[in-house]
């Protein structure tokens, strides 16, 4: 598909389903911690995937693109991937899950400062800057009234969850203002796995015991991370990234914690509070303003 300069039906749908397997994916990784440490099975999920990528680009008659000119965006899309898992899991140890999401699905706002300075034509407009500004406050309204939080609040896991959404932000930043730009999305996806495989594993140690009570479920939930999460979802996340406007398609991961809070509902059989439904109209609402097409200007007449 030739690249977008706004969010169509098709890129709408598909940002919303993937979206929802986010929410979903929420789930997974609530149920997979009770097994295994978390940072030593985000560096097993790293690894896994890698034949996994391989292999699904060898399905379709493709090599990884692997020019010399794009392995300084490759490295940087790796340290990127991996510095974002190792904030987030740290924020999660030291402040609550309610804070650490709010704060971690603040992504689009870093990334719109980012891309307005470094991009061209992603100019932070007022009606984008607006639209952020409202889908933040709709899932901080859902996520802050969820309630029954564990755990207390810190500064320093804080400070970690605004590096795991800086992290995240520069991953799409580098995919997109890099020459790692020029490849396709699974060899971006094949460098940030690759890169993220051994320091995960290297670093894991420093989290505790590798295994804390593993049931078959839970292995199951890392084949499920590994093949459906990081295989095909990255891919998909990314490959929407070449084609729609960066800003725009960050935007929509404001719609990922919405879908988390309704997932623990239906599945784990979590709260859910009125209050979710307003702040779902004020996550659409700013989705609406990030997404207005922008006037044409009309050049005046020369006297």
């Amino acid at each position: 598909m030739q690249r977008r300069d706004r969010i169509d039906t098709f890129g709408a749908l598909a940002l919303i389903g993937f979206s929802a397997f986010l929410g979903f994916n929420q789930v997974i990784i609530k149920v997979v911690n009770e097994g295994l440490q978390p940072v030593f099975w985000a560096g097993l999920r790293s690894l896994g995937a890698i034949p996994c990528i391989w292999l699904l680009m060898r399905l379709r008659g493709r090599r990884p693109d692997l020019r010399r000119e794009t392995w300084g965006g490759g490295l940087l899309l790796g340290l990127a991937f991996s510095f974002e898992f190792v904030f987030l899991f740290l924020a999660l140890d030291l402040t609550t899950v309610t804070r650490s999401s709010v704060i971690f699905y603040s992504m689009p706002v870093w990334f719109a400062i980012m891309a307005n300075f470094l991009l061209p034509g992603e100019r932070l407009t007022r009606n984008r800057l607006a639209g952020l500004l409202l889908a933040f406050a709709g899932v901080t309204w859902a996520i802050v009234n969820r309630g029954g939080g564990a755990g207390e609040a810190s500064l320093a896991g804080d400070l970690c969850a605004l590096g795991g959404a800086i992290s995240w932000a520069a991953i799409a930043l580098v995919a997109r203002g890099t020459k790692i730009s020029g490849v396709d999305a699974q060899t971006q996806l094949l460098w940030q796995v690759g890169i993220s495989a051994p320091i995960l594993l290297a670093i894991s140690p420093l989290f505790g015991e590798f295994l804390r009570d593993p049931q078959p479920i839970h292995w199951w939930g890392l084949g499920v991370q590994i093949v459906f999460v990081v295989s095909v979802g990255f891919t998909v996340w990314l490959w929407l990234l070449s084609v729609y406007p960066p800003a725009s398609v960050a935007a929509f991961s404001f719609l990922t914690p919405i879908f988390g809070v309704s997932m623990g509902w239906l599945i784990l059989g979590e709260d859910i509070q009125p209050g979710l439904i307003g702040a779902l109209a004020l996550v659409i609402g700013g989705l609406v303003l990030i997404n207005r097409p922008r006037r044409p200007q009309v050049p005046q007449k020369v006297r």
